[in-house]
Order: structure tokens, then C-alpha cells, then sequence
């Protein structure tokens, strides 16, 4: 099995691509070692102490590096714990229960019905335009909200704390929502 890597325009994250499907629907994002509890492959990275964040794409995994960390020294060690999980076909996440699992707004949104168009035409655009672009450095967006005229997103892999995450999402993702929904007045990461 060989994996491809590729860099992204976050030095410190790397994307490495299995060649097979990761995530079947859906994104995963491990912020830390406590949100890996549920998978081991993500575990198996954050144990190696130089590992920041990881997260799942749909054929593709980013691996953030901690702080300090080469990427000379972490990539092999990457690689191998990959090989390891795909060769092995061991399953992406443990077996468990939803239970303790919560899922919360970051912020209310009490979106009006008459937006309701608008909100569709800028979904259609994230889901068609944006997040295929996105995902191909490596990351993910996803829709918040839209509240008289300001769009919310939400920026995970590669994309969350990337120094280049701003003009991006300013110059790249605002312009064209913007292009397409002129009511929508600026795009804003929550």
C-alpha cells in the first residue's frame, strides 16, 4: 500500500492520502488527545506526543504537528501507524454508544424564515464550491449560521490555525458567496 503525502498551506499540518476511503460520510475532527478516545487511529497518533490534531476526511487524513515538532522526524512515524491501521483493516473508531456524545451550537441562531432562500443558496455554494476547495488543503468548513447579513462558519483540519485560514476565508470564500449572494455582507469564523 503506498500513501501519498501532501503539504498544505498550513506548515504545520500535512495531509496523507490512503488512496481508499477514510470517512464514509462525514468529517471527524481530534482537536486533542481527549476527543481520540473513540478512535484508535487517532490515538495511535496522539500518543507519539508530537501530534496536535488530527482529522478525517472523506479519502483523506490531516495530521497537525505539535508545536517544536519536524516534520523530518514525524512524518515516517506517521506513515508507519497509517500503513499499520489501513494493512491491518482495523475499524476507524471503537465500538460504543452515543451516549456521552453532545452536540452544541457555538452560537444561537434564531435564522429567520424569510432567509430561508438565502441559507439554502449558501449551503448549495459551501457543499458544491467551498468545502471540496477546502478539502483539498487538507480541511474542512462547515455552515453556522446567517444572521442579517453575516455568514458563520466553522473552519477544522488544516484549515483551523492555519496563518494563510484568514485571507482565505476573507478574500477566497467571502468573495465568492459573496459574488453569488450579495446579501451576504461578510463571512466570519466562529
Amino acid at each position: 500500500m503506498l500513501i501519498h503525502t501532501e503539504q498544505t498551506p498550513n506548515p504545520s499540518t500535512r495531509k496523507f492520502l490512503p488512496g481508499k476511503s477514510v470517512m464514509e460520510v462525514g468529517v471527524r475532527d481530534f482537536a486533542d488527545s481527549e476527543s481520540a478516545a473513540t478512535s484508535p487511529l487517532a490515538r495511535a497518533l496522539f500518543d507519539s506526543g508530537m501530534v496536535e490534531g488530527v482529522f478525517y476526511g472523506r479519502d483523506f487524513i490531516s495530521v497537525t504537528a505539535a508545536p517544536g515538532v519536524s516534520w523530518t522526524d514525524l512524518e515516517p512515524l506517521v506513515l508507519e501507524t497509517l500503513l499499520d491501521h489501513f494493512v491491518s483493516e482495523a475499524p476507524l473508531f471503537t465500538p460504543g454508544t452515543a451516549a456521552g456524545i453532545v452536540v452544541g451550537n457555538d452560537i444561537d441562531f434564531q435564522e429567520s424564515s424569510e432567509d430561508a432562500d438565502i441559507i439554502d443558496q449558501i449551503k448549495e455554494l459551501i457543499e458544491t464550491r467551498v468545502r471540496p476547495a477546502v478539502a483539498q488543503d487538507g480541511g474542512d468548513i462547515v455552515y453556522k449560521g446567517y444572521k442579517d447579513g453575516h455568514l458563520y462558519v466553522s473552519m477544522h483540519g488544516a484549515c483551523s490555525g492555519c496563518p494563510s485560514s484568514t485571507v482565505t476565508l476573507k478574500r477566497g470564500i467571502e468573495s465568492l458567496i459573496r459574488h453569488y449572494v450579495p446579501e451576504v455582507e461578510t463571512v466570519e469564523a466562529v
